[in-house]
């Protein structure tokens, strides 16, 4: 049977994925374990779709059908969300299943942006964590890479069966499952995405105005307090360094120092002065131009 988008949207939160492998071990640059952690329990809505995921969607068939061409091999679509007993919380929803091998294909199309992550037979180390997630919940022997970068290019790898990357990548993921089982979020990082998560989950306040006892939290308010005051010092130094550049090179764009290229150059960079625009015109209402955000503001005063 094959699922709706949504129905495989509820399906995927019962266990971890593939596309959830590289976060859970901290390789991928747009989700965390407590990202996943949030999704996995509910707390977050669904990902909005986007362009780079319809596109990736539309060329999986092309993208399979170039792998072939280029392989001489053959592989059919698994449309099953797969499962292995031996990892209960993981499952796999693969691309495509190769004909007469225990090997299974991942479908990816790209940026050209990305084009200097695939030079050398090299690719994302997000890219490896779903195939060897793959490999471990299907028991194939390999998993095959194909990656269409947009206008520029399409190269094929193969990824061979590792058991003891496997295991690691397999314990590495029980251990995250606990927390959602437990229904307790992972540490959270310092990294971006989950300031985004933590931003969406707690975006109202609810009108809680009465002071929570943040007991025990004195240290980790100084620490920030000190780590604030320590990066304004780092950045302080850092506009020195360049001032000292800016003088140096005075009147010229460019500068050489042993390996180094030095570049001041002129720039232009047009705004539009919205504020103005409302001024000398009056009767064009802009409001729905606008767009609109809550969020809750983050700061920490020191009482007297």
């Amino acid at each position: 049977m094959t699922l709706t988008h949504e129905e495989w949207l509820k399906e995927r939160q019962k266990g971890i994925g593939g596309s959830d492998a590289a976060a859970i071990i901290g390789l991928s640059p747009w989700a965390t374990p407590y990202t996943v952690w949030a999704d996995k329990t509910g707390r977050i809505p669904p990902k909005e779709d986007n362009e780079a995921m319809r596109q990736g969607r539309d060329l999986e068939q092309y993208v399979a059908d170039r792998w072939m061409e280029a392989t001489e091999k053959k592989c059919r679509r698994r449309t099953k969300i797969l499962r292995n007993p031996d990892y209960p919380f993981a499952h796999a929803n693969v691309d495509r299943w190769v004909v007469g091998e225990n090997a299974g294909l991942e479908c990816k199309t790209t940026s050209v942006m990305n084009l200097k992550k695939f030079k050398n037979g090299e690719y994302p180390e997000t890219y490896y964590c779903q195939c060897v997630h793959y490999m471990a919940v299907t028991g194939a022997r390999r998993w095959y890479l194909a990656v269409l970068i947009l206008n520029q290019g399409f190269y094929t790898f193969v990824i061979k069966r590792d058991e003891e990357e496997i295991a690691a990548l397999m314990e590495a993921e029980r251990h995250f499952w606990q927390f959602v089982e437990k229904d307790t979020s992972p540490a959270v990082d310092g990294l971006k995405p989950t300031t985004e998560v933590l931003n969406t989950m707690y975006c109202l306040s609810q009108d809680n105005q009465a002071p929570m006892d943040l007991f025990g939290q004195e240290s980790t308010i100084q620490a920030y307090l000190d780590t604030k005051s320590a990066i304004k010092a780092l950045e302080q130094q850092k506009e020195q360094y360049e001032q000292m550049l800016k003088e140096s090179l005075g009147e010229n764009e460019l500068g050489a120092a042993g390996a180094y290229l030095v570049k001041w150059k002129p720039q232009q960079r047009s705004t539009f002065q919205a504020k103005a625009f409302a001024k000398d015109h009056p009767e064009i209402d802009l409001s729905g131009y606008y767009k609109k955000s809550q969020f809750r503001k983050f700061e920490i005063k020191e009482e007297s």
